[in-house]
């Protein structure tokens, strides 16, 4: 009887405004998961426009003390991954916010990205984080079509508008291109985790190689800063009475179907969407696989 009780309490507690809760500190805690940026032309995965709404109300709580943010990608667009990253940084320094960053099964490359916005970064032992480089991939189709008999006609007007056609041959100034776009990239990722990590990083050769690590390597590398999870850490900090308060997204009905418009649940979307959806879903779990998940 007296553990129902307990339980009726606590349910109620809930319900009130965190400032009629004696003692108790909320933290918001933004969960930031998948592969960022686009997954294929219908699906959009981890980017900054469906995430600002989350990072916006996170920091907008002025009671909480610091914003967790739980990170599990295996990167993605370096575009958005940066975009994120610059967003948590903005409204941490407009709200005076500390952010604390959890890494659960992967931050690597673009997810490791967004994790350098945190001012303390904890990792499982387990956990995969660094990766620290750029990789570009694709398919060679020509000797394929070659074979079944097809010819492709690409007409352009700027002589390197068809570069990297994947079924024409390779030219090698098209590839000394493509690394010298993914150096330019490189170089911007390694100054940020210079700059974030500072005195922390190890002196070791392999770090900005695209080489990644256990959590545990991780924090000899200074890549982290604690091994353990977010709950056991904001707790030993804040005391029992904090409460971990998930900012989840919101979406619409018709989001949650696939889409939305005179059809209803969009029924053209949702049938390219079967056309596509198996080769988008290949791609996605290369991202994953690359890390051994």
């Amino acid at each position: 009887m007296i553990t129902v009780i307990q339980d009726l309490k606590q349910s109620f507690l809930k319900l009130l405004p965190a400032r009629f809760r004696k003692g108790e500190i909320v933290i918001p805690v933004v969960r930031l998961s998948g592969v960022i940026g686009a997954v294929s032309p219908l699906r959009t995965g981890m980017t900054l426009a469906g995430v600002a709404a989350q990072l916006n109300r996170a920091f907008a709580n002025k009671q909480a003390p610091v914003v967790a943010i739980l990170i599990n990608s295996p990167g993605g667009s370096p575009v958005q991954s940066h975009q994120i990253f610059k967003r948590i940084r903005a409204l941490a320094e407009e709200n005076k916010k500390e952010v604390i960053i959890g890494v659960e099964d992967v931050a690597a490359s673009g997810g490791y990205m967004i994790a350098l916005a945190g001012d303390v970064i904890i990792a499982d032992q387990s956990s995969v984080v660094g990766s620290i480089g750029v990789v570009s991939a694709g398919f060679g189709f020509e000797k394929l079509i070659e074979k079944i008999g097809v010819e492709r006609r690409v007409y352009t007007a700027g002589e390197s508008k068809a570069m990297l056609d994947p079924f024409k041959p390779e030219k090698e100034s098209d590839i000394q291109h493509l690394k010298s776009l993914q150096r330019d990239v490189h170089d911007m990722f390694i100054d940020l985790v210079r700059s974030r990590r500072g005195e922390r990083l190890a002196d070791d050769p392999t770090l900005f190689s695209g080489a990644f690590w256990s959590g545990t390597r991780g924090l000899e590398l200074g890549l982290v800063d604690r091994i353990g999870d977010l709950r056991s850490y904001l707790r030993g900090r804040f005391g029992d009475k904090m409460r971990m308060a998930l900012i989840a997204p919101k979406r619409g009905v018709l989001a949650r179907f696939g889409g939305g418009g005179p059809g209803g649940l969009a029924s053209a979307a949702i049938a390219a969407n079967m056309v596509e959806g198996a080769v988008s879903t290949l791609e996605e779990r290369a991202h994953w696989a690359r890390y051994g998940l």
